[in-house]
């Protein structure tokens, strides 16, 4: 891996930590009826490292790494829009779940190698 490519998969990395952790905190909360209340200064900021990310890893890494990521930040998004207060917290811990998923399958295609990928070569999902 390049300098570049290392910062971009140790970013990844620090995102997926940072959501997991986000999703742990709700956890506890999960039959609480009551709407879920995230810091979103602490989501926006995550989804515009992710955004960045996204954009980095164009060049660098195999396609679908991007569109994973690209994906996770669609959905991240999608959390800030309806937020704070309007999900309650089993559906934000399941929306942070669907931010998780492709974040999870584009740091699996980013640890693929370059020199041993080959055209026809795919990760098993």
């Amino acid at each position: 891996m390049t300098n570049e490519q290392r910062q971009i998969h140790q970013t990844a990395l620090f995102l997926r930590t940072s959501f997991e952790a986000i999703q742990c905190s709700i956890a506890g909360r999960l039959e609480d009826p009551l709407p879920c209340w995230l810091d979103t200064s602490m989501v926006m900021m995550l989804s515009r490292e992710l955004k960045r990310c996204c954009q980095q890893s164009k060049p660098l890494f195999l396609p679908e790494a991007t569109e994973r990521l690209y994906l996770a930040a669609q959905q991240c998004e999608l959390l800030l829009k309806q937020c704070p207060g309007m999900l309650s917290s089993s559906l934000c811990y399941r929306h942070l779940g669907t931010i998780l998923t492709p974040l999870n399958e584009a740091i699996q295609y980013m640890e693929i190698p370059i020199k041993m990928r080959w055209p026809w070569q795919r990760l098993a999902r």
